[in-house]
């Protein structure tokens, strides 16, 4: 089994390095990268391994054949040390996390307002529900985050187009 291990001290690039490496030697294929976000990036893994990941990064949830027919987005977020996502939520989908590496925080929030920032634990999933408030937020540290989509609407399943932005550190709409 690979190990991941991110730190602080380490260049994005690097970073990225390493995230790729230990995806390819647990055996996922990289469907899609961007490293280019100003919080740090991500690696979308090739939906055909979703049963895959979900055994892997989400022993503790059970889908249903309904949910692994849908699409379900498997990816790695990959948030750089003091970044922060946008505060957020999603009107299609419900979101599963789980802190892999390193260190992040997550504020939540039923309302516009942000909540409390908690520290992640690795190794505890974070069921975020539809409309849910929340933003990812990097601390001291890399931290590397296995995220799920669980789509609302099957027949109009979420997408990045689907990010209310509430708040954003980089001026994205």
């Amino acid at each position: 089994m690979a190990v991941l291990s991110v730190d602080s001290t380490r260049s994005k690039a690097n970073v990225f390095e390493e995230v790729g490496k230990y995806l390819q030697a647990e055996g996922f294929r990289i469907a899609a990268q961007d490293f280019e976000r100003p919080w740090g990036g991500f690696f979308v893994i090739d939906e055909s391994q979703i049963r895959e990941f979900q055994r892997k990064f989400f022993p503790e949830i059970t889908l249903s054949e309904e949910q692994f027919v849908q699409k379900l987005s498997p990816k790695f977020l990959v948030v750089a040390p003091e970044a922060r996502l946008s505060w957020q939520y999603h009107h299609r989908r419900a979101e599963l996390w789980n802190l892999l590496a390193g260190k992040s925080s997550i504020s939540r929030s039923e309302n516009d307002q942000e909540g409390p920032v908690v520290e992640m634990e690795q190794g505890k999933v974070v069921s975020l529900r539809q409309g849910e408030r929340h933003r990812l937020i990097g601390t001291d540290s890399w931290g590397v985050v296995a995220e799920i989509w669980m789509h609302t609407d099957s027949a109009y399943p979420s997408d990045e187009s689907d990010i209310v932005r509430l708040q954003d550190d980089y001026s994205r709409t």
